[in-house]
Protein backbone atom coordinates (compact mmCIF):
# COMPACT_ATOMS: atom_id res chain seq x y z
CA UNK A 1 0.00 0.00 0.00
CA UNK A 2 1.04 3.52 -0.42
CA UNK A 3 1.65 5.79 2.62
CA UNK A 4 2.12 9.42 2.46
CA UNK A 5 3.39 10.67 5.73
CA UNK A 6 4.06 13.72 7.45
CA UNK A 7 6.17 14.91 10.15
CA UNK A 8 6.94 18.90 11.02
CA UNK A 9 9.50 18.44 13.73
CA UNK A 10 12.57 16.72 15.24
CA UNK A 11 10.77 14.30 17.49
CA UNK A 12 7.94 13.27 14.76
CA UNK A 13 10.38 12.58 12.95
CA UNK A 14 11.91 9.71 15.22
CA UNK A 15 8.68 8.91 15.34
CA UNK A 16 7.68 8.00 12.05
CA UNK A 17 10.89 6.79 11.43
CA UNK A 18 10.01 3.60 14.00
CA UNK A 19 6.40 3.80 12.43
CA UNK A 20 7.58 3.30 8.95
CA UNK A 21 9.51 0.43 10.10
CA UNK A 22 6.50 -0.88 11.88
CA UNK A 23 4.65 -0.79 8.34
CA UNK A 24 7.20 -2.70 6.58
CA UNK A 25 7.12 -5.52 9.17
CA UNK A 26 3.62 -5.70 8.81
CA UNK A 27 2.99 -4.62 4.46
CA UNK A 28 5.75 -5.96 3.22
CA UNK A 29 4.82 -3.81 -0.32
CA UNK A 30 4.86 -0.47 1.58
CA UNK A 31 5.66 2.56 -0.28
CA UNK A 32 6.61 5.82 1.13
CA UNK A 33 6.32 9.41 0.49
CA UNK A 34 6.95 11.56 2.99
CA UNK A 35 7.98 14.97 5.03
CA UNK A 36 10.27 14.59 7.39
CA UNK A 37 14.14 14.53 8.86
CA UNK A 38 17.14 12.44 8.93
CA UNK A 39 15.88 9.56 10.93
CA UNK A 40 13.00 9.03 8.37
CA UNK A 41 15.60 9.79 5.85
CA UNK A 42 17.41 6.37 6.53
CA UNK A 43 14.78 4.50 6.46
CA UNK A 44 12.62 5.81 3.16
CA UNK A 45 15.04 8.10 1.22
CA UNK A 46 14.49 11.88 0.68
CA UNK A 47 11.80 13.42 2.20
CA UNK A 48 9.82 15.58 0.00
CA UNK A 49 10.38 18.54 2.68
CA UNK A 50 12.75 18.38 5.49
CA UNK A 51 11.96 19.46 8.94
CA UNK A 52 14.75 21.85 9.10
CA UNK A 53 12.29 24.31 6.70
CA UNK A 54 9.12 23.32 8.85
CA UNK A 55 9.91 23.76 12.37
CA UNK A 56 7.74 27.12 13.29
CA UNK A 57 6.27 27.39 16.90
CA UNK A 58 4.45 30.30 18.59
CA UNK A 59 2.07 32.90 17.43
CA UNK A 60 3.76 35.45 16.45
CA UNK A 61 6.71 33.38 14.19
CA UNK A 62 3.90 31.59 12.36
CA UNK A 63 2.52 35.13 11.64
CA UNK A 64 6.11 36.49 10.66
CA UNK A 65 6.89 32.99 8.10
CA UNK A 66 2.79 33.46 7.44
CA UNK A 67 3.97 33.42 3.41
CA UNK A 68 6.29 29.91 3.71
CA UNK A 69 3.62 28.17 5.65
CA UNK A 70 0.84 28.92 3.29
CA UNK A 71 3.62 27.78 0.64
CA UNK A 72 3.58 24.65 1.83
CA UNK A 73 0.07 24.20 2.74
CA UNK A 74 -1.06 24.42 -1.38
CA UNK A 75 2.31 22.50 -2.12
CA UNK A 76 1.66 19.56 0.10
CA UNK A 77 -2.18 19.47 -1.27
CA UNK A 78 -0.82 18.96 -5.18
CA UNK A 79 1.53 16.36 -3.57
CA UNK A 80 -1.05 14.48 -2.38
CA UNK A 81 -3.61 14.36 -4.97
CA UNK A 82 -0.75 13.80 -7.55
CA UNK A 83 0.63 10.93 -5.27
CA UNK A 84 -2.62 9.41 -4.86
CA UNK A 85 -1.73 7.47 -1.36
CA UNK A 86 -4.03 4.81 0.48
CA UNK A 87 -3.98 6.45 3.40
CA UNK A 88 -2.45 9.83 4.92
CA UNK A 89 -0.51 9.65 8.23
CA UNK A 90 0.43 12.90 9.85
CA UNK A 91 2.66 12.77 13.30
CA UNK A 92 1.83 15.09 15.72
CA UNK A 93 2.24 19.05 14.23
CA UNK A 94 -1.30 20.14 14.48
CA UNK A 95 -1.46 23.33 13.06
CA UNK A 96 -0.59 22.05 9.67
CA UNK A 97 -0.76 18.53 10.08
CA UNK A 98 -5.00 18.46 10.63
CA UNK A 99 -5.43 21.56 7.89
CA UNK A 100 -3.70 18.29 5.45
CA UNK A 101 -5.92 15.85 6.93
CA UNK A 102 -9.01 17.69 6.38
CA UNK A 103 -8.07 18.22 3.01
CA UNK A 104 -7.45 14.18 1.80
CA UNK A 105 -10.52 13.59 3.53
CA UNK A 106 -12.44 15.24 1.19
CA UNK A 107 -10.71 13.93 -1.43
CA UNK A 108 -11.57 10.46 -0.31
CA UNK A 109 -8.15 9.54 0.81
CA UNK A 110 -8.05 7.22 4.39
CA UNK A 111 -6.79 9.79 7.00
CA UNK A 112 -4.43 8.60 10.32
CA UNK A 113 -3.16 11.28 12.65
CA UNK A 114 -1.00 10.14 15.13
CA UNK A 115 -0.11 11.83 18.17
CA UNK A 116 -2.95 13.95 19.51
CA UNK A 117 -2.84 17.48 19.89
CA UNK A 118 -3.28 18.89 23.06
CA UNK A 119 -7.47 19.39 23.26
CA UNK A 120 -7.30 18.53 26.74
CA UNK A 121 -5.28 21.97 27.23
CA UNK A 122 -6.90 23.94 24.65
CA UNK A 123 -8.65 24.47 20.86
CA UNK A 124 -11.27 21.72 22.16
CA UNK A 125 -13.20 22.98 19.53
CA UNK A 126 -10.62 21.17 17.17
CA UNK A 127 -12.40 17.93 17.94
CA UNK A 128 -15.82 18.39 16.36
CA UNK A 129 -13.63 19.28 12.70
CA UNK A 130 -11.22 15.96 13.28
CA UNK A 131 -14.20 13.68 14.21
CA UNK A 132 -15.21 14.59 10.36
CA UNK A 133 -11.69 14.33 8.96
CA UNK A 134 -9.73 11.52 10.84
CA UNK A 135 -10.56 8.04 10.17
CA UNK A 136 -8.38 7.03 13.27
CA UNK A 137 -6.79 9.04 16.06
CA UNK A 138 -3.74 7.28 17.62
CA UNK A 139 -3.03 9.24 20.90
CA UNK A 140 0.08 8.24 23.49
CA UNK A 141 -0.86 9.92 26.85
CA UNK A 142 -2.59 7.56 28.98
CA UNK A 143 -4.52 10.18 30.74
CA UNK A 144 -6.18 10.87 27.38
CA UNK A 145 -8.53 8.15 27.76
CA UNK A 146 -10.14 9.51 29.91
CA UNK A 147 -10.45 12.58 27.64
CA UNK A 148 -11.67 10.99 24.51
CA UNK A 149 -14.24 8.46 26.25
CA UNK A 150 -15.90 11.43 27.72
CA UNK A 151 -15.77 13.63 24.14
CA UNK A 152 -17.50 10.57 22.31
CA UNK A 153 -14.72 10.13 19.85
CA UNK A 154 -15.33 6.44 18.52
CA UNK A 155 -12.29 6.49 16.44
CA UNK A 156 -9.95 7.40 18.92
CA UNK A 157 -7.26 4.72 20.08
CA UNK A 158 -4.64 4.41 23.20
CA UNK A 159 -1.44 2.95 21.67
CA UNK A 160 1.03 3.73 24.60
CA UNK A 161 4.33 6.26 23.95
CA UNK A 162 6.32 5.82 21.30
CA UNK A 163 9.74 7.18 23.04
CA UNK A 164 9.58 3.78 24.86
CA UNK A 165 10.07 2.15 21.38
CA UNK A 166 13.24 4.76 20.34
CA UNK A 167 14.88 3.55 24.02
CA UNK A 168 14.24 0.46 24.01
CA UNK A 169 15.93 0.49 20.52
CA UNK A 170 19.02 2.35 21.77
CA UNK A 171 19.37 0.37 24.58
CA UNK A 172 19.58 -2.83 22.04
CA UNK A 173 22.49 -1.56 20.71
CA UNK A 174 24.13 1.49 22.30
CA UNK A 175 26.83 3.11 20.93
CA UNK A 176 30.17 4.07 23.50
CA UNK A 177 30.60 5.79 26.30
CA UNK A 178 31.79 9.13 27.36
CA UNK A 179 34.43 9.75 29.54
CA UNK A 180 35.46 13.16 30.09
CA UNK A 181 36.98 12.63 33.96
CA UNK A 182 34.32 14.55 35.11
CA UNK A 183 30.15 14.15 35.49
CA UNK A 184 28.68 14.88 32.88
CA UNK A 185 24.91 17.69 32.57
CA UNK A 186 23.63 17.19 29.35
CA UNK A 187 22.43 20.47 27.81
CA UNK A 188 19.23 19.86 25.88
CA UNK A 189 17.99 23.71 24.77
CA UNK A 190 15.42 22.60 21.88
CA UNK A 191 15.63 21.92 18.33
CA UNK A 192 14.34 25.13 16.80
CA UNK A 193 16.62 27.98 16.28
CA UNK A 194 14.35 30.44 18.10
CA UNK A 195 14.12 27.86 21.09
CA UNK A 196 18.16 27.53 21.62
CA UNK A 197 18.63 31.06 21.70
CA UNK A 198 16.53 31.63 24.44
CA UNK A 199 17.49 28.86 26.24
CA UNK A 200 21.09 28.14 25.75
CA UNK A 201 22.91 31.24 27.24
CA UNK A 202 21.20 31.00 30.48
CA UNK A 203 22.01 27.24 30.42
CA UNK A 204 25.52 28.27 29.79
CA UNK A 205 25.53 30.53 32.79
CA UNK A 206 25.45 27.34 35.05
CA UNK A 207 28.31 25.95 33.43
CA UNK A 208 30.50 29.13 33.64
CA UNK A 209 29.90 28.46 37.69
CA UNK A 210 30.47 24.91 37.97
CA UNK A 211 33.62 23.63 36.70
CA UNK A 212 33.40 20.24 38.49
CA UNK A 213 31.00 18.91 35.68
CA UNK A 214 31.79 18.38 31.77
CA UNK A 215 28.69 20.24 30.17
CA UNK A 216 27.65 18.89 26.90
CA UNK A 217 24.98 20.10 24.54
CA UNK A 218 22.91 17.84 22.58
CA UNK A 219 23.21 19.44 19.49
CA UNK A 220 21.78 18.81 15.67
CA UNK A 221 23.62 18.82 12.48
CA UNK A 222 20.63 20.60 10.30
CA UNK A 223 20.92 23.87 13.41
CA UNK A 224 24.42 24.04 11.85
CA UNK A 225 27.92 24.42 13.99
CA UNK A 226 28.31 28.03 13.66
CA UNK A 227 24.75 28.66 15.48
CA UNK A 228 25.96 27.08 18.39
CA UNK A 229 29.07 28.74 18.61
CA UNK A 230 27.97 32.15 17.97
CA UNK A 231 26.06 31.53 21.27
CA UNK A 232 29.22 29.46 23.26
CA UNK A 233 31.66 32.09 22.25
CA UNK A 234 35.31 31.25 23.79
CA UNK A 235 34.15 28.44 26.28
CA UNK A 236 36.19 25.51 26.54
CA UNK A 237 34.14 23.52 28.95
CA UNK A 238 31.29 22.99 26.61
CA UNK A 239 31.12 19.83 24.29
CA UNK A 240 28.78 19.06 21.42
CA UNK A 241 27.33 15.77 21.12
CA UNK A 242 25.58 16.00 17.37
CA UNK A 243 22.39 13.99 16.35
CA UNK A 244 23.26 11.84 19.44
CA UNK A 245 20.86 12.60 22.50
CA UNK A 246 20.78 9.23 23.90
CA UNK A 247 24.26 8.72 23.77
CA UNK A 248 24.25 11.74 25.89
CA UNK A 249 21.94 11.30 28.13
CA UNK A 250 23.03 7.28 28.72
CA UNK A 251 25.82 8.88 30.01
CA UNK A 252 24.82 11.97 31.97
CA UNK A 253 24.71 12.72 35.61
CA UNK A 254 21.75 15.56 35.40
CA UNK A 255 20.40 17.67 33.04
CA UNK A 256 18.88 21.34 32.17
CA UNK A 257 15.97 20.52 29.44
CA UNK A 258 13.82 22.76 27.33
CA UNK A 259 10.20 21.90 28.04
CA UNK A 260 9.11 19.15 25.57
CA UNK A 261 9.39 15.90 24.63
CA UNK A 262 13.52 15.65 25.62
CA UNK A 263 11.73 16.38 28.97
CA UNK A 264 10.33 12.38 29.14
CA UNK A 265 13.50 11.10 27.18
CA UNK A 266 15.51 12.60 30.12
CA UNK A 267 13.25 10.89 32.91
CA UNK A 268 12.87 7.35 30.08
CA UNK A 269 16.97 7.58 30.13
CA UNK A 270 17.02 8.14 34.79
CA UNK A 271 18.93 11.41 34.28
CA UNK A 272 18.04 14.07 37.03
CA UNK A 273 16.22 17.35 35.35
CA UNK A 274 15.60 20.72 35.77
CA UNK A 275 12.64 21.96 33.12
CA UNK A 276 13.32 25.45 31.60
CA UNK A 277 11.21 27.71 29.40
CA UNK A 278 11.05 30.81 27.64
CA UNK A 279 9.13 31.86 24.96
CA UNK A 280 8.30 35.22 22.72
CA UNK A 281 6.20 37.15 25.35
CA UNK A 282 3.60 37.52 23.43
CA UNK A 283 3.29 34.22 21.94
CA UNK A 284 3.26 32.73 25.74
CA UNK A 285 -0.08 35.88 26.96
CA UNK A 286 -2.03 34.38 23.97
CA UNK A 287 -1.33 30.73 25.03
CA UNK A 288 -1.88 31.68 28.55
CA UNK A 289 -5.44 32.95 27.88
CA UNK A 290 -6.40 30.32 25.74
CA UNK A 291 -5.49 27.57 28.24
CA UNK A 292 -6.49 29.56 31.66
CA UNK A 293 -6.31 26.93 34.31
CA UNK A 294 -6.69 23.76 32.69
CA UNK A 295 -3.10 22.89 32.99
CA UNK A 296 -1.27 22.71 35.83
CA UNK A 297 2.57 21.73 33.78
CA UNK A 298 4.09 21.89 30.54
CA UNK A 299 6.42 19.09 30.70
CA UNK A 300 5.53 15.75 29.72
CA UNK A 301 6.73 14.04 33.18
CA UNK A 302 4.70 16.64 35.14
CA UNK A 303 1.32 15.99 33.15
CA UNK A 304 1.77 12.34 32.67
CA UNK A 305 2.02 11.79 36.32
CA UNK A 306 -0.23 14.18 37.56
CA UNK A 307 2.06 15.66 40.30
CA UNK A 308 5.24 17.95 39.78
CA UNK A 309 7.69 15.30 39.57
CA UNK A 310 10.58 17.83 37.93
CA UNK A 311 10.50 21.65 38.95
CA UNK A 312 9.79 23.76 35.79
CA UNK A 313 11.15 27.37 35.75
CA UNK A 314 9.13 29.28 33.52
CA UNK A 315 9.31 32.55 31.52
CA UNK A 316 10.34 34.93 34.48
CA UNK A 317 10.87 32.07 36.79
CA UNK A 318 13.78 31.26 34.52
CA UNK A 319 16.91 32.95 35.70
CA UNK A 320 20.14 32.56 36.98
CA UNK A 321 19.48 32.44 40.87
CA UNK A 322 16.26 30.01 40.49
CA UNK A 323 18.51 28.02 38.07
CA UNK A 324 20.96 28.01 40.17
CA UNK A 325 19.20 26.85 43.26
CA UNK A 326 17.24 23.78 40.72
CA UNK A 327 20.90 22.79 40.08
CA UNK A 328 21.88 21.90 43.15
CA UNK A 329 19.03 20.10 43.80
CA UNK A 330 19.19 17.61 41.13
CA UNK A 331 23.11 17.08 41.72
CA UNK A 332 23.69 17.10 45.23
CA UNK A 333 20.66 16.65 47.44
CA UNK A 334 18.00 14.39 48.73
CA UNK A 335 15.59 15.93 46.00
CA UNK A 336 18.08 13.51 43.51
CA UNK A 337 17.11 10.34 44.81
CA UNK A 338 13.31 11.50 45.26
CA UNK A 339 13.06 11.88 41.42
CA UNK A 340 14.80 9.31 40.58
CA UNK A 341 12.11 7.27 42.39
CA UNK A 342 9.29 9.33 41.05
CA UNK A 343 10.91 8.54 37.87
CA UNK A 344 9.80 4.80 38.57
CA UNK A 345 6.34 5.32 39.14
CA UNK A 346 6.08 7.19 35.61
CA UNK A 347 7.33 3.87 33.98
CA UNK A 348 4.58 2.34 35.49
CA UNK A 349 1.72 4.96 34.14
CA UNK A 350 3.18 4.60 30.29
CA UNK A 351 2.82 0.95 30.63
CA UNK A 352 5.03 -1.21 27.66
CA UNK A 353 6.97 -0.66 24.44
CA UNK A 354 5.29 -1.68 21.33
CA UNK A 355 3.52 1.55 20.16
CA UNK A 356 4.76 1.50 16.42
CA UNK A 357 3.50 -1.66 15.84
CA UNK A 358 0.20 -1.05 17.09
CA UNK A 359 -0.06 2.27 15.59
CA UNK A 360 1.00 0.48 12.10
CA UNK A 361 -1.80 -2.17 12.61
CA UNK A 362 -4.15 0.04 13.17
CA UNK A 363 -3.29 2.31 9.73
CA UNK A 364 -3.52 -1.17 8.03
CA UNK A 365 -6.95 -2.24 9.75
CA UNK A 366 -8.29 1.20 9.02
CA UNK A 367 -7.66 0.39 5.45
CA UNK A 368 -8.54 -3.09 5.08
Amino acid sequence: MKYYIIAGEASGDLHGANLMRALRRHDTDAQFRFWGGDAMQDVAGEPVRHIRDLAIMGFVEVVTHLRTVLGNIRFCKQDILQYKPDVLVTIDYPGFNLKMAKFAHQHGIKTVHYISPQLWAWKKGRIKSMRCSLDKLCYILPFEQEFYAKNDFPQAMYVGHPLLDAVDQYRKDPTDTLNYGKPIIALLPGSRQQEIKRMLPIMLTIADKHPEYQFALAGMTLVGDKFYQDIIGNRSNIAIIKDQTYRLLSNAYAAIVCSGTATLETALFNVPQVVCYRANAISVAIARQLIGTRIKYISLVNLIADRPIVTELIQDDLNLTQLEKEFERITNSESRQKMLDDYAYLHTLLGNAGASDRTALEIINTLT
